[in-house]
């Protein structure tokens, strides 16, 4: 599970992908549709995505000459376990946390 941990955080860690995750959140989408909002590469935005496909939140499928891109939301239930592990919190200011594991990782 540990793995699978890092492996979710170090994805969310990154605010593109996040963005990424949360225009998901409304429906499927092309990769091209993915990458419109961004101003960065599609080979740049692949990446990404295949970090989060990595870390099993999105799935990726072809089809056609089309990939598409879907939200993974039960690939999150193990990452917000171990949150509410740490006590009685009712809300979680994600920006706070990451700000936190990027001053540990850079330890």
């Amino acid at each position: 599970m540990t793995d699978r941990l890092d492996a979710t955080f170090s994805a969310l860690s990154d605010p593109t992908r996040r963005a990424i995750l949360v225009m998901l959140l409304e429906d499927d989408m092309a990769v091209t549709d993915v990458a419109h909002p961004f101003a960065m590469s599609l080979a740049a935005i692949s990446k990404h995505l295949g970090i989060l496909a990595d870390a099993g939140l999105i799935s990726q499928e072809k089809r056609g000459r089309v990939k598409w891109c879907k939200l993974e939301p039960d690939a999150l239930r193990d990452a917000a376990v171990w949150m509410k592990g740490f006590g009685q919190m009712e809300s979680i200011d994600l920006d706070a946390f990451e700000r936190f594991l990027a001053a540990e990782l850079d330890e």
